[in-house]
Parts: structure tokens; C-alpha cells; sequence
């Protein structure tokens, strides 16, 4: 039993590393791949002239839910979708991860919630720092619905099967104990 417990660890382990390479890759490189002596330029140069970095924020959102907004304004345009949705989408198996990998699944919804943040908070500065994306706080409340919209599948999953586990082997163990009695 231990060894069937450890291979799905390292199973689920495997799975964490690649859905956060894959994350990264979509969110970061925007599906194509930067060299890495492109991203060490962009750095360079952006430590010389830290004005680029200011720049880089101030073009992007930092007033919470000004694109979800205009998003959900114009849902029947393709982009305004797939930035709503997809944020939310993208981070949905992080939160379940964070469940998974969790000792006795017992992160809780704050941990969650801070995990969550924390690694799109590092997500959006990366994109400043390199010069390859905007930072939108409004992606920071998307990614994070997403990580909690994650964790609370698991927990509801594990309730709806306790509940069936419990029910089922509680009634069959009362109909034994019926069947007994009437002998």
C-alpha cells in the first residue's frame, strides 16, 4: 500500500512539473519560446534603465477589475473570452495540485489562496521585468479564482465521496447486522 501511495506521489509530482512548464510556457512565451539570451538582454537592459520598468507598469492595469470590466463587456469578442476565462481555466488544476501534493490534502482555502496569488503575482512581475507581457492586476484575481475554484472541486469531490464511502459501507454493515439478528 505505502508503494502504491509513493508511485502516485511521484505520479502527481511529474504531473505538477509539467502543467507548470506548460503554465508557464502559455503564459509567459505566449505559446512560442524566447531564447534564453533574448530574456537575459531584456533583463540587462532593463536593470541599466530601471525607467523601462516603470514604463512597463504604468502601461499596464493596476486598478482591480478595470479589465474584467471591459472583458465581460464585450464577451462575444474572442480575446476579452479568453483572457476572462482562460485566467480563471489556467489556474484551476494549480489549486487542485496544491490539494494533491498537500500532506493528508490538508492545505486549506487561505493556503490556497495565498499559493495562488503569490505565483501569479511572480507570473506578472516576470512579465515586467523581461519585457514580455503587461502586468494586469485583474490577472491576479482571475488566476487566484482559478486556484480556488481548483481546491474547492477537490474538497467538494472528497465530501461527495466520504458521503457515498460512509452511506454505502454504514448500510451495508446495518443490513449484516439485521441479517444476523434474524437467525
Amino acid at each position: 500500500m505505502k508503494i502504491i501511495k509513493l508511485m502516485n506521489k511521484i505520479f502527481v509530482s511529474a504531473l505538477f512539473v509539467f502543467y507548470m512548464y506548460a503554465l508557464i510556457r502559455v503564459i509567459l512565451f505566449k505559446f512560442s519560446w524566447r531564447d534564453l539570451s533574448f530574456l537575459w538582454y531584456q533583463l540587462q537592459t532593463n536593470l541599466r534603465n530601471p525607467v523601462n520598468l516603470i514604463n512597463e507598469l504604468k502601461m499596464g492595469n493596476l486598478i482591480p477589475f478595470k479589465t474584467i470590466s471591459i472583458n465581460i463587456q464585450s464577451l462575444s469578442s474572442w480575446p476579452d473570452f479568453s483572457n476572462l476565462v482562460g485566467n480563471i481555466v489556467a489556474f484551476i488544476p494549480f489549486g487542485m495540485f496544491l490539494v494533491f501534493l498537500s500532506k493528508n490534502r490538508g492545505i486549506s482555502f487561505i493556503g490556497v489562496f495565498i499559493s495562488s496569488l503569490s505565483f501569479s503575482l511572480c507570473i506578472e512581475s516576470l512579465q515586467v521585468i523581461f519585457s514580455i507581457g503587461i502586468f494586469d492586476v485583474d490577472d491576479l484575481i482571475l488566476n487566484t479564482s482559478g486556484g480556488l475554484l481548483g481546491y474547492c472541486a477537490i474538497k467538494l469531490c472528497d465530501n461527495v465521496y466520504n458521503k457515498l464511502i460512509v452511506n454505502t459501507s454504514s448500510s451495508v454493515q446495518d443490513r449484516e447486522i439485521v441479517d444476523k439478528q434474524e437467525f
